[in-house]
């Protein structure tokens, strides 16, 4: 048995609660168990209960045995002094708060129904070997509890990302376009050269962009150079337009002191990756996209569909150069960019930051319509969707998609199910509530 096997018997009530006492004797009333507590401290918070005669607003901490309370130091933690019990499985030793007072304990041991310890073992003692730790048990839980946790996953991955934003719009003084021209910056590395990315929006800041946008070559040459893409070498040294850019680059480097390179060539990632996805390609696909749309975080804000979230990315193609060249001086025929590699974009930079723009201006209604987009762009397909979807998990679009990967990344690998719908169905069941008595 796990710690957070109590947690959530006593979220839920799910014991037996005929003639409720301390391990001292006294009466207990549960008039409110609290809400659990993700910070440090006592597990559960503005618990209400009822010792004897007295109402208590207060803590509750749970163990697995009373003595842990010393084995983990809160006699010593001032946190823990606001815990009016102390809920344990084994009651094996008084604990006292940090000025001696006694803390009344309920042991759950014999109050706990046997089906229910059955369910929880049958499910956190499922074979390793198994895709889901409740993939036998599947078949027992409603397709409406399935798409209720999926749709929560989503929302809480979702939030995640608006997160990430939010601390860089944070970082960048609240300029929302600082914090597109980032945000999309690191998301055309597509995961394997996002970090590179990053850091040459930070050597090649927005204000700097700004100032030579209109002017596609200086803006090549600033993006390439401090990318360090221009060096010359043999492949690179009879390439007029490559000398070119570098004559550019030298100037504006001169001009802002910016010196030679922010980046180094062995920095950018190529291992694994097809040619259109080549470092040399996307930063192409960035500088027109910087070039022909002076107002990024307005046309993300105020684009009503996915349609023509596409239009804006894919009306802006690459320089001429960078349509003929996976490399610096190596030619070869570059698509533009991809439908695929748009949704993802949408996915990853577009949805997170409108939802970020709307909790930050209190605006619930665009908080939906962004999340809604996901619902407009077809389903992702790979190792772990495909694994929900063969069990039955809806997989229509990307809300579902993105939805099952937060599931698979935040419940299912790290075996949190008891924080997750699906398991609590299958642990708690109706025999169990029946039982709560409340």
């Amino acid at each position: 048995m796990k710690e957070d096997f109590l947690h959530y018997v006593w979220q839920h009530q799910y014991f037996d609660k005929s003639d409720l006492r301390t391990t001292g004797g006294e009466e207990i009333q549960v008039l409110r168990p609290g809400q659990r507590n993700a910070d440090a401290g006592p597990d559960f918070l503005n618990a209400r209960l009822r010792l004897g005669e007295v109402e208590w607003n207060g803590a509750v901490e749970i163990h697995l045995r009373a003595s842990d309370w010393q084995r983990h130091n809160h006699q010593t933690d001032k946190k823990y002094d606001q815990v009016v019990l102390h809920v344990v499985h084994q009651a094996d030793a008084d604990v006292h708060r940090t000025n001696g007072s006694l803390i009344p304990a309920l042991a759950l041991a014999p109050r706990l129904a046997p089906d229910l310890l059955s369910r929880y073992e049958a499910l956190v003692q499922a074979p390793s070997a198994a895709p889901l730790p409740c993939a036998p048990l599947l078949g027992q839980v409603p397709m409406l509890v399935r798409t209720m946790m999926t749709e929560r996953a989503l929302l809480e991955r979702v939030e995640q990302k608006a997160d990430v934003i939010a601390a860089l719009h944070q970082h960048l003084g609240q300029d929302w376009e600082a914090t597109a021209y980032h945000a999309l910056m690191a998301a055309f590395g597509f995961q394997k050269n996002s970090e590179p990315l990053a850091r040459l929006a930070k050597a090649v800041p927005l204000p700097l962009v700004r100032r030579h946008r209109h002017d596609q070559r200086q803006l090549e040459a600033l993006l390439f150079g401090q990318a360090g893409m221009l060096i010359e070498n043999d492949e690179t040294a009879a390439d007029e337009y490559l000398h070119d850019l570098r004559q550019e680059h030298a100037f504006l480097g001169h001009k802002y002191d910016l010196g030679p390179t922010a980046l180094a060539a062995h920095e950018w990632n190529y291992l694994r990756l097809r040619p259109a996805n080549f470092p040399a390609v996307r930063l192409g696909q960035l500088v027109g996209l910087l070039h022909r749309r002076p107002a990024l975080f307005d046309a993300l804000l105020t684009a009503q569909s996915v349609v023509a979230l596409g239009e804006f990315f894919a009306g802006a193609p690459a320089p001429a150069y960078w349509q003929q060249h996976f490399r610096p001086g190596r030619p070869g025929k570059v698509p533009g960019l991809g439908k695929s590699s748009i949704e993802l974009l949408i996915i990853n930079v577009v949805v997170p930051l409108r939802v970020a723009y709307a909790r930050h201006t209190g605006q619930p209604d665009l908080v939906e319509s962004s999340v809604g987009l996901l619902s407009e762009l077809p389903a992702e397909h790979n190792q772990y969707t495909d694994l929900y979807q063969d069990l039955g998990f809806e997989h229509r679009t990307a809300a579902d998609s993105q939805g099952l990967l937060a599931l698979h990344k935040g419940y299912c690998q790290p075996r949190r199910c008891l924080h997750c719908a699906i398991g609590g169905r299958l642990v708690g069941g109706e025999p169990a509530r029946l039982r709560a008595n409340r």
